[in-house]
């Protein structure tokens, strides 16, 4: 894919190509959102669990092998690695969003200690990379990470996980209205379906972020001059 063309919407088409992206990595992070267990275990009703394979499938030949891969040389270049999960503190969900708490299949109760909760192995974070718990689709908005980011000095986020059109989504536009630089990779995110994840590209592209695949992605990351 060439990332300045792609992932076009109405607005920006036969718009100027974007400037070269660099990353310097001491400024960098690369945030994982929402893989977690829960999500690749298939439905006990046959109609469901039809339904999700091509998602499950997705998610377990391309988004967490890529992922794994992106976090391996992020940490190898000095890029910071952080995790948002969703994850309530209090075992009934009183600390939930509304979002959260709605009946039908955003409903989720996901207590911080249960084993559903957990990010995939694949994923593991590693020593003290910060993983934060969020109850709502915004990582930025449910958690201290505004605080955490600036304190460290990170003025760009690479941002992977799912689901492309919606925590995925939120997140990026919170971090793109506090002036943070923002690149979604399209091979390490997914949604329910390709197309979802293909038009929610398209709408966040060039406003919010910059859709870009892992390898490109690494291609940005260059180190400070001296």
């Amino acid at each position: 894919m060439n990332w300045k063309t792609n992932y076009r919407s109405f607005y920006y088409q036969g718009a100027p190509e974007p400037d070269d992206i660099v990353f310097d990595p001491s400024e960098t992070a690369l945030l994982v959102v929402d893989v977690q267990g829960i999500y690749l275990v298939p439905s006990d009703d046959p109609e469901q669990r039809d339904r999700w394979e091509p998602f499950r499938q997705r998610m377990n030949d391309v988004v967490i092998p890529n992922i794994a891969k992106l976090v391996e040389k992020s940490r190898a270049q000095g890029v910071e690695v952080m995790y948002a999960r969703i994850a309530c503190m209090k075992s009934d969900g009183r600390d939930r969003s509304l979002s959260q708490k709605k009946p039908g299949w955003n409903y989720l109760l996901l207590p911080k200690d249960s084993e559903e909760s957990k990010i995939v192995p694949e994923l593991e974070p590693q020593g003290d990379e910060i993983v934060f718990c969020k109850t709502t689709d915004s990582a930025l908005t449910g958690t201290n990470m505004r605080l955490i980011l600036q304190n460290m000095g990170i003025k760009n986020v690479i941002v992977v996980g799912i689901f492309t059109d919606q925590c995925i989504s939120s997140t990026v536009r919170s971090l793109a209205d506090e002036s943070f630089n923002v690149v979604v990779v399209e091979d390490c995110c997914a949604a329910a379906t390709k197309q979802l994840h293909d038009h929610e590209l398209e709408i966040i592209n060039m406003i919010y972020c910059h859709v870009a695949s892992s390898e490109e992605t690494l291609g940005f990351l260059q180190p400070a001059k001296a």
